[in-house]
Order: structure tokens, then sequence, then C-alpha cells
């Protein structure tokens, strides 16, 4: 019996007593209750407190509500005990043959398990990593890779269509800074005082000269400057969004969408999202510029979108990007920032307010806090290419995809992170991504041992010869599952799963040491070898769906 269908038996028998004048509750208002593992795990399979949340609902105590659906709860099939504790609390021990179904239904749902139709008919816009094409994308920049690729697929396992999106920063004084840098250093002369260095400028300007030459054109060093400046800017843009859509590719993270910020400008979105906004009165002038209106929802102060000398601000290239994000259909948009981004928070709630959306709905801005790299027990602050940050390619370099993707989702992104590269290159259970990996491995072993023995699930499955403890635990672990993704999806935080899995895998190793699939010797198959190889490979599954969802790898051997 799943979680699920455990709720489904409770609400029927809460409203099968309503019906029966049992409880003053008009059946309609039953809710569908929640079910959770125990603190303690004498204390039953499951738990659920919806005795106390319908009480006074209801106008009985919550200890009498309770004892009447423990009643109820006690006569049906699958149920072994329903107790009453503290308040209102009801424990609840499902029969083994009624807990041990799970593991059918994990094998047979397959990847399936975990998902649901929770947002089916949400379009959800996703947009992260968005870095500015002035250099290798360093690791503040990756953390959000892994985070927001991992949150895309969550958010796809609960229904929602999600599109990830990249705003490309094409515009601009940065970009002419990367230009005249690039242009420098292909003549050979010094980086300009407010410009870039790092070896990877001097790559840039050689490709961008070598492009030039090979498409035709003059070599774009001897051009006047203004011209040259332009081919340095056009080409070395492309050349430096080639390499970080190449590395995001490598570390298993692919874009649906491109936006590029010069688009917005030269299409006249900008100027048609302020013509809506100052249709709805939102505008004015003042002092010269013009100014939004944004002090009326939440902001600090109102915000000028047109300076004095005609020029849009920074924040009419964001207003135009939101209001054409939701034209083109999304219902929710999520943008995914770094830690220096606080401030934009606020304004940008407030111009979702003044479009006459809902901030915090249609509207969600993630912050994402530091990541600090340790090797040798001292911080890793630079780049051999990059010169002065770390990149996405000297993470993946040091310690591969899996570990570096793994490492970066498991904890809270708003949480500044410390990670050991020593550690994650270790093949030990210290390392959590070798922690989980090797539990599928081990839970592959397993089965290819049964095979080996005979044990094969096409031969029937006893449900109730799980009847070790061992065995209610580990499915305890595996019912938890779809709730985990649910949460995770629900509250933006990828690194749930991760915990999961790391809770999942040290439990399928204490159910290994207790729990044997194959027989021992000259002893025969029996219905427990084949009931353990079904929970085994349910174990699988959950362990591989788990990883997929973290865009990490489920080996067979290790």
């Amino acid at each position: 019996m799943t979680p699920i269908e455990l709720a489904a038996l409770i609400r029927t028998c809460l409203v099968d007593a309503a019906r029966a004048g049992e409880v003053g509750i008009d059946p309609a208002d039953v809710p569908e209750p929640r079910v959770e593992r125990p603190r303690q795990r004498e204390h039953g399979d499951w738990a659920t407190n919806v005795a106390m949340q319908l009480a006074k609902k209801a106008g009985i105590a919550p200890r009498a509500l309770a004892e009447t659906l423990a009643a109820r709860l006690t006569a049906a099939d699958g149920v072994a005990r329903a107790e009453v504790a503290g308040p209102g609390f009801l424990n609840i021990t499902l029969e083994a043959g009624a807990a041990g179904e799970l593991a059918r239904t994990i094998v047979e749902a397959g990847a399936q398990y975990g998902r649901t139709t929770a947002k089916a008919g949400t379009r959800i816009n996703l947009e992260f990593v968005s870095a500015n094409p002035t250099g290798p994308l360093h690791i503040g920049g990756v953390r959000w890779a892994a985070v927001g690729d991992s949150l895309a697929r969550i958010l796809a396992a609960t229904g929602a269509d999600v599109a990830r999106e990249y705003y490309f920063n094409d515009h601009g004084v940065q970009i002419d800074r990367f230009a005249r840098s690039v242009l420098a250093r292909a003549r050979g002369e010094g980086v300009p005082e407010d410009g870039y260095g790092g070896r990877y400028i001097e790559e840039i300007g050689e490709a961008v000269v070598a492009d030039a030459l090979a498409a035709g054109e003059p070599d774009p060093r001897t051009l006047p400057d203004d011209e040259a400046q332009e081919v340095f800017r056009r080409r070395g843009v492309d050349r430096m969004f080639a390499e970080i859509k190449a590395a995001l590719h490598d570390f298993g993270v692919d874009f649906d969408l491109f936006v590029h910020e010069d688009a917005l400008h030269e299409s006249g979105a900008v100027d048609r999202a302020l013509a809506r906004l100052r249709e709805a009165g939102r505008l004015y002038e003042d002092a010269g510029a013009t100014w939004l209106r944004t002090s009326e929802f939440g902001d600090d102060k109102d915000r000028v979108v047109i300076k004095s000398d005609g020029e849009p601000a920074y924040i009419a290239g964001d207003i135009a990007y939101y209001l054409d994000k939701r034209e083109r259909g999304f219902d929710e948009v999520i943008i995914m920032l770094g830690a220096d981004h606080h401030g934009y928070i606020g304004r940008m709630m407030a111009v979702c307010a003044a479009f006459g959306d809902t901030p915090g709905r249609n509207l969600e801005i993630l912050i994402g806090q530091l990541v600090n790299l340790i090797k040798g027990g001292e911080p890793l602050r630079m780049s051999k290419r990059a010169g002065t940050v770390v990149t996405i390619d000297d993470l993946v370099e040091a310690v591969g995809v899996d570990a570096a993707r793994y490492s970066l989702a498991r904890s809270s992104a708003d949480s500044p992170l410390d990670i050991d590269l020593d550690l994650l290159v270790q093949r030990s259970n210290d390392n959590p991504v070798f922690y989980v990996q090797y539990a599928h491995a081990r839970t592959r072993n397993v089965a290819h041992n049964a095979a080996a023995h005979g044990v094969r699930r096409e031969d029937g499955f006893v449900p109730a010869a799980l009847d070790h403890p061992a065995d209610g635990a580990l499915l305890g672990l595996l019912a938890q599952f779809p709730a985990t993704v649910t949460q995770a999806a629900e509250l933006r935080e990828p690194h749930r799963v991760a915990r999961y899995l790391e809770s999942l895998a040290a439990g399928y190793h204490k159910w290994y040491d207790q729990c044997r699939v194959t027989p021992r010797g000259e002893e025969p198959v029996t219905d427990g070898h084949r009931a353990r190889l079904w929970l085994n490979d349910a174990t699988t599954q959950v362990l591989a769906s788990g990883l997929e969802l973290l865009g990490v790898s489920a080996p067979d051997r290790m």
C-alpha cells in the first residue's frame, strides 16, 4: 500500500464515518489527509494528524475523532493496527503483505514511480545561468547550471511543461569592454584599464582573426579602431558564447530557448512594454526622465526606465523581457540569480504587479549564494585559463561531471557552499555521490547474483514474505520518494532529492547486511528470496530515478 493509497483509505473511512453520523462533518468537506513516516519507527509505518485538523469542524475532541477513525481503519484490509497517540495523532501499522505491495508497484511503474500530474497544464519558464559572454562560465554560474537543470527535471516530473531559457546579455558596456580587451590583445597591446584579462582573451582574439581570414574578410586588426572593435565584438561574443554552450552541454545542461538582450531593444519590445505601462498609468515624467511607479507595488522607491538623455535604463530591458515571457504563454516565470542580485527582487516583483500579475505566483526570483572550492585544505581561487575565477572546466577536470553536479545540487542554493575537491575524488562512503552511486551499483550486482542462483521475479511475488524489520524500513524509505519529488518541486529545492537519495542508500546498505536475496549453499529458493529481489529491484529504480532528476548517472558497476 502506497502513501497515496493509504491517504485515500483514511479519507474513505472519514467520509463513511460522516455519512454514518459518527462525526458531525459534511462528507464533501473531508480533505485528502496527509500521511508521513513517524519519527520513531516503532510507532508504526505511517502517521497522520487529520483528526486534529478536523476536530473543531466536526465538533468533537481530537482524540475521540482519532479513535473513531482508528476503529474503521483497523477493520480495513491491509491495516494491522491503528493506534491513537498524544492529543490525537494516529499511528498506522500495515500488514506485511500490504506494505510489501509497494515493491511490486515500483517495479511495474518503472521510471513513472514518483512522477505526478500535479502541475499538468502549467507552462513554466525557468531562466538560469544567463552569464555574460565575456569569459568562461565561473563557479557561481556552474552552481546555477546544476541546480537549475535539476529543478527543471523535477518540475517536469510533476507534470509541468518546462522551458529552460538562457538570457544572452549581449547589450551594454560590459560587452564593449570585452571587445576592446580582445582587440587589444590581438594587436599585442596591453589589457585596457577597465578590460578583461586571462589567457582566454588571447585565445578568442586569435580565433576572431582566423575566422575573419577564413571568411575572406580583411585582417580585423588592421581596420580602424571603431570598425575593428565591432568585428571583435560580434565574432568574439559569438565565440565566447559558443564555448559557454559547449561547456554546459558537456555538463549535461542544454537550453530550450536563447533570448538576446540586444534583440529586445532592436525589436521594439522595450518600447511596447513601456507603452503598455504608460497606458495603465504606471509611468510618469520627472526631471527629464521617465519613471515607473514601482513604490506603489512594494518597491522601496520608483525606478527610472528612460534616462534624461533618452536612453533606456537597464531595468527597461528587464521589464520588456518579463512581459515577453508572459506573452509567449508562460504561466510561471522563475528567474535564478546570483548572490549580488538581492536588490533586484523588490523592483521586479513590483514590475510583475504593475502588469497586473501576481508576484510569487507568476514571477519567482531565486537567489543563489557563493561557492568556494577547497583543495588541500585551502581555497582554490585561480583558473589557469581565466586567471581571476574558477571555471566550469576547472571543476569538471578536477572531479568529473557527476561529482560536480551532485555536489552543487545537494545543498540549499540559498546558503554558501564549500566543496572539498579532494573528498569528491575519493571512492569512500564519505563521498556522498560515490555513496549513492555505489548503492545503485550494489543493487545491480545483487540482481545479477540472484539470476545466477535461479532467483527470478517472474516466478512469483509474495509481499507478505517481506516480514523482516529491515524490509519494512526500506519499504518506508521507498514510499517517501513521490512526496520528496513533489516537495522539491513546490519549494524549488532540488537538494531535497539528493538528501533523500543518501538516506535511501543508507537504508539499502543496512538492509543488504540483514536480508538475503540469494540462498546459501544448497538452500532452495523461497518466497522470501524472490520477494526481496523485487524489493532490491524497486530500490534500483528509485535510486536511478532520483539520480536522473539530478542529472547524475546511475552506474551498474563501480
